[in-house]
């Protein structure tokens, strides 16, 4: 039997109380026993998950349960353990052989039980798809994306300039979003904003757990990338440069071909992966510098740290909560036991603000020392692949509001969208031209 666990407490009973009590979370002053196989109707709940969605009750939630319950169940969502503990996240993710991802890789998971690679595979047969992925994702490799898509940036953002502002999630984010993928996928440029509408259906679909639209948008995504392998298949590029060729190159560990609706499957997550994260981040990026102006302003006077700023942005307002893993065989953390074929969040969000690895976890600090760290992009064999793209792409969109604006501040109510993710989805700005632009 496997045992994880990091000891102590990391925060003051009475500060998780007080916390708690503010935002009417129950206290608890401890976790019942651990699940016995699977979980029965009446076993309780250490925790339900937030209605309101709202990142500040969620992460208050996670710091409670960090100090009191670090191995949490719930019965929501056809119930799942929940880990807080940076240590506990790090290592269980690490560990491919027993928390594994070809049973459950997301609460709640698809209401179809659709499995694809590479996500929704364990190594080695996750290796092929995950090797074609990375070959395209390096860093030097995407630099010829920079020009394309700070125009991109430019062009969506003038949008809602010339209306003196809109929504920085649905009407930027999202269109950028699906920017950035049309380019790395080197798709037709009419497929953008289809691409960005069918993905924003099926995403919100998949939230609401309505398989009949799942199914619906899904389906659509499925045709434009059988549409793509089609093309590629007649006429193949670089490998270093174009995913879906990249895959049709790879071999199982057999030395075959890959199965061609296993590859279509890939570059069907591969569509919509990248859609996800994007507009939420920059939702929460905007909402921080309009409650921040002088940080916002400094960032617009010093674009150098613009690269910093978005490294601390990603650990503050990764919205990952519902990543999972299924364990393998029976494992042991914090005393509890968790049974084979039971999902464990790998709750990035909270492994961010642990106040045992990042002091003052709920501050923007500019050049944390360990910044390196955290768990925005997860950590194993599926740590985010598109890390490198992710990356330059916010520093982009970051840089490129700043640019083009002398302030912008919220002027609306935000929205908070649901599990499987966290954060702002809905982020109305105000935004005053720059006129030095």
């Amino acid at each position: 039997m496997e045992k994880l666990g990091v000891p102590g407490s990391v925060l003051s009973g009475n500060a998780h109380v007080n916390t708690c009590r503010r935002l009417d979370i129950e206290p608890q002053k401890g976790c019942p026993g651990g699940a016995k196989g699977s979980f029965p109707e009446n076993r309780k709940s250490d925790f339900h998950i937030d209605p309101s969605n709202n990142p500040a009750v969620l992460h208050a939630q996670f710091d409670h349960l960090r100090s009191t319950c670090p191995l949490a169940f719930t019965l929501d969502k056809g119930g799942f353990w929940l880990l807080t503990r940076y240590a506990d996240i790090k290592a269980s993710a690490a560990d491919h052989n027993t928390f594994i991802s070809s049973v459950k890789a997301v609460v709640p998971s698809d209401p179809r039980g659709t499995r694809r690679p590479p996500l929704n595979y364990d190594p080695p047969n996750h290796t092929p798809y995950r090797t074609a992925l990375d070959r395209t994702l390096r860093p030097q490799r995407l630099e010829r994306l920079r020009p394309l898509l700070e125009k991109h940036a430019e062009e969506e953002l003038e949008k809602l300039l010339q209306r003196g502002g809109g929504d920085i999630c649905t009407e930027f984010g999202a269109n950028y979003a699906a920017w950035v993928e049309t380019e790395w996928l080197n798709l037709d440029h009419a497929s953008a904003p289809v691409l960005a509408e069918t993905a924003a259906r099926w995403v919100n679909a998949w939230r609401q757990e309505d398989a009949e639209n799942v199914m619906k948008y899904s389906t659509r995504l499925y045709d434009i990338a059988r549409a793509l392998f089609a093309d590629r298949k007649d006429n193949p590029r670089d490998t270093a440069s174009d995913p879906a060729t990249s895959l049709l190159a790879e071999q199982d560990e057999k030395g075959e071909p890959l199965k061609e609706e296993h590859l279509i499957g890939a570059l069907r997550q591969s569509l919509v992966v990248g859609m996800v994260a994007p507009p939420l981040m920059l939702g929460g990026i905007c909402n921080h510098l309009s409650e921040d102006q002088e940080l916002q302003q400094r960032l617009r006077e010093e674009p150098g740290l613009i690269g910093p700023a978005v490294e601390e942005f990603i650990r503050l307002y990764v919205p990952y909560r519902g990543f999972s893993r299924t364990v393998s065989s029976k494992v042991e953390i914090h005393g509890r036991i968790i049974r084979p074929g039971q999902p464990v969040t790998m709750t990035y969000a909270a492994g961010n603000r642990d106040p045992q690895v990042f002091p003052r976890p709920h501050e923007f600090v500019l050049d944390r020392p360990n910044i390196s760290s955290h768990l925005g992009f997860g950590r194993g064999r599926h740590r985010c692949a598109g890390a490198p793209l992710a990356r330059m792409a916010l520093q982009i969109a970051v840089s490129v509001i700043l640019k083009r604006t002398e302030r912008f501040e919220v002027n609306g109510p935000l929205q908070f969208v649901r599990m499987p993710e966290m954060g702002i989805m809905s982020c109305p700005l105000r935004l005053i031209p720059s006129m030095a632009v």
